[in-house]
């Protein structure tokens, strides 16, 4: 028999549950699917692409300083530095200093331009979160269901800001450019969806 593999860690198991409770209640646009599926898809991406742990574990936690009360010094504290450093680099600022909403625009403008000088580990985390929210997007597509009326914004600003992102954190590496071409790819695929003449009656 070969060596003993650590095919679950405990904090891998921690960071899981995690997820699993902070994001309860809390739902993917429009489809009533549990946000915590996006975290764990975010995370299998990673691991199938030969990430390390604290790779990995980031994916899982990527949106819960964001979007729920958990902090980035209770992720440092329980995942270690690495994992909080690229936590808070997958993080937008969606309030402003007196805690009101900030514009869909300038917070992915904000974001974006934090993102250049982040680390080969935040874009591949960055953009394997990208990457299933086109999956998603594609598969409510095909399921019919009226997708962009959920964003914040119109279609053609939400692509363009997918085609950019790609751009800027698409290369470095091979796992990166692989992450961008199957990015690019499923955006093509949105966009030719969305071109498609409607058959007669539907």
């Amino acid at each position: 028999m070969g060596p003993t593999v650590d095919l679950m860690s405990a904090r891998l198991e921690r960071a899981l549950r995690r997820a699993a409770v902070l994001h309860h209640g809390h739902e993917r646009r429009g489809s009533g699917v549990p946000y915590v599926q996006h975290a764990m898809a975010v995370a299998m991406i990673l691991d199938r692409l030969g990430y390390p742990e604290d790779v990995v574990i980031a994916g899982l936690l990527h949106d819960l300083v964001e979007d729920t009360e958990a902090t980035l010094d209770q992720v440092r504290d329980d995942f270690g530095d690495l994992v909080a450093e690229i936590v808070a680099a997958c993080s937008e600022v969606k309030t402003d200093a007196d805690g009101h909403p900030r514009p869909w625009a300038d917070r992915k403008r904000d974001h974006l331009n934090a993102l250049a000088t982040a680390s080969p580990a935040a874009r591949a985390v960055v953009l394997a979160d990208k990457l299933h929210n086109l999956l998603s997007i594609r598969f409510d597509l095909q399921d019919g269901r009226p997708i962009w009326s959920h964003f914040h914004a119109e279609r053609a600003r939400v692509l363009d800001y997918y085609r950019s992102t790609i751009k800027q954190l698409g290369s470095g590496d091979g796992r990166l450019e692989t992450l961008a071409g199957q990015c690019r790819a499923v955006l093509a695929e949105v966009e030719a969806f969305e071109q498609a003449p409607r058959s007669a009656g539907s």
